[in-house]
């Protein structure tokens, strides 16, 4: 009696039962097709600096996030079943290396949250520094001679009687 036989007998479900380790590989490999595919349609991405644009793609990027996240996580479930299964390494290796992607997908998602928050920050200060370009500037630094001062103060000084 296996590990999950009270579970297979719950559900009515009969365990598939696979004959070698290159067939359980297989098997991780079949169900991880889904996922490449998924991959390959959200290479070409353009990045606009419109807010509104960005804002889109941020929506469109954490839903395809969320939705990669989600294939993965049935898939790792999938490569987990057929590793316990076959309990062959390889097929563990797999589902391991499954899960390591699955985490790095959810670690993307995290730094799109930040990336979002910085780019917000850039938003606001970059509006407050167009707000203040009426101040007053102080410090102004004139390297030069005299001569070319002097030369400077008589030539602003026709052009304001002319």
């Amino acid at each position: 009696m296996g590990n999950f036989d009270s579970l297979d007998n719950t559900f009515n479900i009969t365990p598939e039962v696979i004959a070698s380790p290159t067939e359980a590989i297989d098997k991780v490999n079949e169900a991880i097709k889904p996922l490449q595919k998924e991959f390959k349609k959200h290479k070409a991405i353009t990045i606009s600096d419109k807010s509104e644009d960005r804002e889109k793609d941020y929506q469109h990027t954490r839903a395809s996030l969320y939705n990669i996240a989600d294939k993965m996580q049935e898939a790792l479930d999938g490569a987990l079943e057929v590793a316990q299964q076959s309990d062959h390494p390889r097929a563990y290796e797999v589902a391991l290396a499954g899960a390591k992607s699955a985490a790095e997908v959810v670690e993307k998602l995290t730094d799109l949250h930040k990336k979002m928050k910085e780019l917000e920050v850039q938003d606001v200060s970059v509006n407050a520094t167009q707000n203040n370009n009426n101040s007053t500037t102080n410090n102004v630094f004139f390297s030069g001679s005299t001569e070319d001062m002097m030369k400077m103060i008589k030539d602003a000084n026709k052009a304001e009687n002319k």
